[in-house]
């Protein structure tokens, strides 16, 4: 299958002034409504990662579900969850963030990493980065490290994939939207 960036990009629909005035929100669902598309996506991080020398999957909550649970799968990895506060019934570690829309807390189990694991992460895009950047203290505070962190979509022009290369944490997208961009 070949991948053409430009189709691809036509099924991620803006929906202007969502959440809130001034902002485009890139809405990934349509990639999911075609077989195709979601092939495409996931052929393409898996074939990123088969050979890779890394332990564990990291999927952010929520959109990050859909990829990295599908990615785990088919390269036999386990699936660790990174979860908005209040949603994991077990003894967690939580770390605060900035988002482009406010503060947030993001948390994972305690015991789902461990000293030597590796992790690629996986959310729905990249925007100022601050949740992969909490996600990544996490991993760190468990005493992991983070090979990579990916995404469907890079808004570079928010800093978020710089933030985290400043972080010495290689980003992977298969697309990047400008802010004006629609």
């Amino acid at each position: 299958m070949i991948f053409d960036e430009f189709s691809f990009k036509s099924l991620i629909r803006p929906v202007l002034d969502f959440p809130k005035p001034g902002i485009i929100f890139r809405d990934i669902t349509p990639l999911f409504q075609s077989p195709k598309a979601l092939r495409l996506v996931i052929d393409s991080f898996v074939q990123r990662y088969i050979e890779a020398d890394f332990s564990h999957i990291g999927a952010m909550d929520a959109r990050g579900f859909l990829i990295g649970s599908i990615i785990a799968y088919e390269l036999n990895k386990p699936l660790i969850l990174f979860r908005k506060q209040g949603k994991l019934p077990a003894d967690v570690l939580s770390e605060g963030y900035q988002t482009e829309y406010g503060e947030a807390f993001l948390e994972v189990h305690a015991d789902s990493l461990c000293d030597g694991d590796s992790i690629v992460m996986f959310d729905d895009l990249i925007a100022t980065g601050g949740t992969l950047i909490a996600a990544a203290n996490l991993v760190r505070r468990m005493g992991a490290h983070v090979y990579e962190a990916a995404a469907i979509i890079d808004l570079p022009e928010l800093g978020g994939s710089q933030r985290l290369e400043d972080m010495n944490i290689p980003t992977f997208c298969l697309t990047n939207f400008s802010l004006s961009e629609k």
